[in-house]
């Protein structure tokens, strides 16, 4: 996916990062299907033109809303490279691990829709992949630091598991109520660290 060249000076950030906030709480608002960049445009309040200068379809820009989000999260990955898992256990992992990955579902608006729309359009598909690969070699690797000495098709099923698991979840979570929110969180802590506890012997 191409987005337009990118920009030299901060006020063309600006616009961009204008863009994109507009796009995710549209996206919110009235869905995927009737998400136009007439209506971005006009919620910014500039011309379609001025949107197309930046992105060329509607679709560049829902790739780069997706994109900032992923960042987030390999941010996450990055750091979990640091934590001491000897320390930890795999219940400290999982309990960080969660809480962390948990936010940036609740920071990202429309979540929901945007993750559906990585999953079901051709042009953000490749972002899911991404999404999907990029946690699982990080579960992968989590795995060997906590003691496992399971062959990497093993490792790679693992890894699968607890991405899909945390995964529908976590996007469950984030649309329930404050205290149905924490007891669902509390659940899947649980079933993960019960779930890598039998996937280590």
């Amino acid at each position: 996916m191409q987005r337009r060249r990118a920009p030299q000076q901060k006020r063309s950030q600006k616009r961009i990062d204008e863009i994109l906030e507009v796009t995710a709480r549209l996206l919110a608002q009235v869905g995927l299907d009737d998400l136009t960049t007439v209506l971005i445009a006009q919620k910014l309040g500039i011309s379609v033109g001025s949107v197309y200068h930046y992105f060329p379809n509607k679709f560049a820009i829902l790739y780069a809303v997706g994109e900032r989000w992923l960042e987030e999260m390999t941010t996450i990955l990055v750091t979990v490279e640091s934590w001491n898992l000897d320390e930890m256990g795999i219940d400290g992992f999982v309990d960080q691990y969660c809480d962390e990955m948990l936010n940036t579902y609740r920071r990202q608006i429309a979540v929901l829709p945007l993750v559906q729309a990585m999953f079901t359009i051709p042009e953000l598909r490749e972002l899911d992949q991404r999404h999907d690969g990029e946690i699982i070699n990080c579960l992968m690797d989590v795995c060997r630091r906590l003691g496992s000495s399971k062959e990497n098709d093993d490792l790679n099923r693992i890894g699968s598991v607890v991405l899909e698991v945390s995964h529908a979840l976590f996007l469950e979570i984030v649309g329930q109520n404050e205290e149905r929110g924490a007891k669902m969180l509390t659940d899947l802590k649980v079933m993960l660290s019960a779930y890598l506890q039998s996937q280590m012997v």
